[in-house]
Formats: C-alpha cells, structure tokens, sequence
C-alpha cells in the first residue's frame, strides 16, 4: 500500500493533476519528509491574494553567502563556501555557519518575482499568474 493512497484515490477524478501526485508520492517514499533538514528556519507567508514570500533566517550570511536559483519549478537557496581568510580570522565564532541548501517546489502558475536580504532575513517573493482560462466565468446556456 502506497503511503499518500490518497492520491491513488484522487486520480481517479482529477485530470492533469498526476505529475503533482507522482512528485508527493516520491517526497513521502523517499522519506524527505522525515529526514528534511530544518536548518535554516523559514516561513512561508500569503501576503496577499496571489502573493507569497518564502522569509529565511540568514543571520550572519551576507548576498555573496547565498545564491538562489530557479529551475524546472525547483527554488534553490544555498550558502556557498567562505574564504579562507574570512574562517581564519575568526577567534570565536557563535554565530552558527552552516553549509546548507533549501529546496521548495514552486507550482507551474507561480513566478519568482525576486529576492532581498534585509536583517538577516532573506525574502523570495512569489506571485500566482492566474490565465484567463482558469478564471472564474459565467458560461452562457443557449
């Protein structure tokens, strides 16, 4: 038995829908639930209607620390490796510098807008384009 057989029950009666259970499918087989590494914390927030921002706590990273990248509906934030001479400079460091990558799943119909590190927080901000075909209308009846 499937661990989402939800979404076997769901094909069914959705169409168009089976490359986004295939991709939930393979999230929860993989166990990427499960072992998702929790650093750094982020938030995901609805700021209006069809806008969102993923916020990042990056304290301590400035913009040559970090790159974000867009492909294939997959949004990438990495740190990338510091200098030498930044590491060898450090007497005490209790600021936590981890090495890591963050990975979200955008839907087709969102579109990266840009990001912006302000106060250690880095914000990717997101729009839904929602196409004339998929907005609500009034079918007339002849």
């Amino acid at each position: 038995m499937k661990a989402l057989s939800i979404f076997n029950q769901l094909r069914p009666i959705s169409v168009g829908f089976d490359s986004m259970f295939d991709h939930f499918e393979r999230m929860f087989d993989d166990g990427e639930f499960r072992s998702a590494n929790p650093y750094p914390p982020y938030n995901i927030v609805k700021t209006a209607d069809q806008l969102y921002d993923i916020e990042v706590a990056v304290a301590g990273y400035g913009k040559k620390d970090i790159t974000v990248n867009y492909a294939d509906n997959l949004l990438t934030i990495k740190s990338v490796s510091k200098d030498q001479e930044d590491i060898d400079n450090v007497i005490h460091q209790g600021i936590a510098r981890r090495h890591f990558t963050k990975s979200f799943t955008i839907a087709d119909d969102v579109e990266v807008k840009g990001a912006e590190l302000k106060n250690g927080l880095l914000k990717v901000s997101l729009e839904r384009i929602v196409p004339e075909g998929k907005k609500a209308k009034t079918i007339e009846i002849k």
